[in-house]
């Protein structure tokens, strides 16, 4: 374990072409939504420049601009934090989400054709399995991949891109309870893209909502199990 709370392995390497302080800031962004960086954690500048091999000044502009997005706290005479979701703040975004979603969902099971249907039943096998083997990192992943393809189905731009807005944080809010909706939630993508298979907009809609629903109702239990 480092001295910042991160697991060993965590942190990623800033190998992507692109200025050096949107590198610092996707990383330290990708960190805090995998949850290597947990809410309320103190971020000190030193110790993650040394941990992602840069100087201070991007770690700095990074936290800045995250604290701008909602993503760090920017205590006076304290420093930086991650921040620490309210419950109102989950259940905003998240009734949110399933707005997008459900829409969305009725848009794929209009427009989807074998080719969809056949990806997707891949992208199911692949949860189920990560699921199976425990490898919670990778059903988040593969979650955050099944509803994003939903989106890009819809062939909605702006609905699409509305649903890339807000998936970071949703992935961010699922991470707690994937242990507890893993399983669970991969039955329900599977019954949900049975009903874009069968062109059925209503169900499809109607098993979106509830899908989110669950998802959101175990975030809000998450501490009570």
């Amino acid at each position: 374990m480092l001295s910042t709370g991160l697991p060993q392995g965590a942190v990623p390497k800033l190998e992507r072409p692109g200025p050096l302080r949107d590198r610092v800031y996707e990383a330290l962004l990708e960190l805090i939504t995998t949850r290597a960086l947990q809410p309320g954690q103190h971020l000190v500048e030193s110790e993650l420049a040394g941990h992602l091999g840069v100087s201070r000044q991007p770690v700095r502009e990074a936290l800045q601009r995250l604290n701008t997005e909602g993503w760090v706290d920017l205590r006076p005479a304290q420093g930086a934090f991650v921040h620490e979701p309210t419950e109102e703040e989950a259940d905003q975004l998240l009734t949110v989400r399933t707005l997008l979603e459900a829409e969305a969902a009725r848009l794929a099971a209009a427009n989807a054709d074998d080719e969809a249907i056949t990806a997707f039943d891949e992208l199911l096998l692949r949860g189920r399995s990560a699921v199976a083997n425990r490898d919670m990192a990778g059903a988040v992943a593969l979650n955050s991949v099944f509803h994003a393809r939903i989106m890009e189905l819809s062939g909605n731009a702006v609905l699409a891109e509305l649903g890339r807005q807000v998936e970071r944080r949703v992935r961010w809010l699922y991470t707690p309870v994937v242990r507890s909706r893993g399983e669970q939630s991969w039955k329900e993508h599977e019954e949900l893209v049975e009903a874009i298979a069968r062109r059925d907009e209503e169900r499809a809609t109607r098993v979106m909502r509830e899908h989110t629903e669950h998802t959101r109702r175990s975030y809000h239990e998450r501490d009570k199990s």
